[in-house]
């Protein structure tokens, strides 16, 4: 009966169902890409960092995230390696560049270079060519979605790099930056010589550990051999950098502000609406209470009646966002949902419900069972 009394009333008045189901459904696809958004930086900007072979970094001191390093000596190469519990260390190299288009014009992109026999950080997703083609004379790895940007068509068309040429021997798809520049994978002598860069200079050491070491015990030994450089563990470097993009620029926080922004709206016109419909259903309710039903059992249906809102809202508006999320794959900031976001989602929307039927539960509280004798 709970049920069946929550359906009836819901379904009563179908425009204020569909007022309230938009609120539902406004509320959900804006948390949704808000919140699919925040992770889509997230994984952009931590893709590189997460793909590398290595438990510690080596990098100069006040490297903010993955993109913008200054150089180092090779020899932290060396001292790394000399420290107990290191099993390698790779050199790598990552700066900004200028592109020159054969068609005219330049761009700024992120040049990458590491050796893939070394295992230090290699292109992926790769769908034409081959990674050990990067060894061939003025070899280069790019992003598909970026050939536009590039001025470039395909593998085997040519640009220029500072004073050399440079000719795209392979693609990759789903590479993306957060910046929008787009990577650039070579060798690590060729991008010392595409950057003008002194042979011993590089931009990191990834550090990788013997089985069973003690990652931060490694990394203080290491520091002491490198006072000139700053060593952190993965985890740390992934947290500056997202710290760095997300909130140090603002970006994260206005993500984050506008998915609460959005339950804040739908929290008010579903409060709004259920009010609304208690209101109209007063004599009924008072009826109820007359013939002795429990607050317990009025409590129920008011809340069985939002949640059922919830469920009808939370099914539209994730097909919507679900829709919006498809379409945004091959963006330069792909929204993501995975299914942990999509069942907070649901959590969020049936307390969202659950906090606007208090509203409508005081209401029915305050009735006096003896208006039903007076009318």
């Amino acid at each position: 009966m709970t049920l069946i009394l929550a359906f009836r009333n819901l379904f009563h008045d179908r425009i204020r169902l569909a007022v309230t189901l938009i609120g539902i459904l406004f509320s959900i696809v804006l948390v949704a890409v808000q919140l699919g958004l925040y992770l889509g930086a997230r994984n952009l900007i931590i893709s590189m960092i997460d793909r590398a072979d290595g438990d510690l970094w080596v990098m100069a001191y006040g490297t903010k995230n993955f993109e913008e390093a200054q150089a180092i000596s090779v020899r932290e190469k060396f001292a790394a390696l000399s420290t107990p519990g290191v099993a390698k260390a790779t050199p790598l190299i990552a700066s900004f560049t200028e592109w020159r288009k054969p068609t005219g014009g330049s761009t700024i992109v992120v040049l990458i270079g590491a050796d893939h026999e070394d295992g230090g950080l290699s292109p992926w997703n790769i769908i034409e060519g081959d990674v050990s083609g990067l060894g061939a004379r003025d070899a280069v790895m790019v992003e598909k979605s970026y050939l536009p940007d590039l001025g470039v068509t395909g593998a085997g068309d040519t640009a220029q790099v500072g004073a050399s040429r440079v000719r795209i021997t392979g693609l990759t798809e789903g590479i993306r930056s957060f910046t929008v520049t787009p990577y650039v994978f070579t060798t690590l002598n060729r991008a010392r010589t595409l950057l003008d860069m002194p042979a011993d200079k590089i931009t990191y050491v990834l550090v990788k550990l013997e089985p069973g070491a003690d990652a931060k015990a490694v990394r203080n030994a290491i520091r002491k051999s490198v006072p000139d450089s700053e060593v952190l563990t993965k985890a740390e470097f992934r947290n500056r950098s997202l710290n760095h993009w997300l909130f140090a620029t603002g970006a994260g926080v206005a993500l984050i502000g506008g998915a609460i922004l959005g339950l804040i709206v739908g929290t008010v016109i579903v409060a709004q609406t259920l009010y609304s419909s208690t209101k109209d259903h007063l004599t009924e309710f008072a009826t109820l209470r007359a013939l002795g039903s429990s607050s317990g059992y009025i409590h129920k249906v008011i809340l069985a009646q939002a949640a059922l809102s919830a469920v009808l809202g939370y099914v539209l508006g994730m097909t919507i966002a679900m829709t919006i999320v498809y379409f945004s794959e091959r963006t330069a900031l792909p929204i993501v949902m995975t299914p942990g976001l999509a069942a907070l989602l649901l959590g969020l929307t049936l307390g969202m419900c659950a906090i606007s039927a208090i509203s409508a539960i005081g209401k029915v509280m305050r009735i006096d069972p003896a208006m039903v004798f007076n009318r």
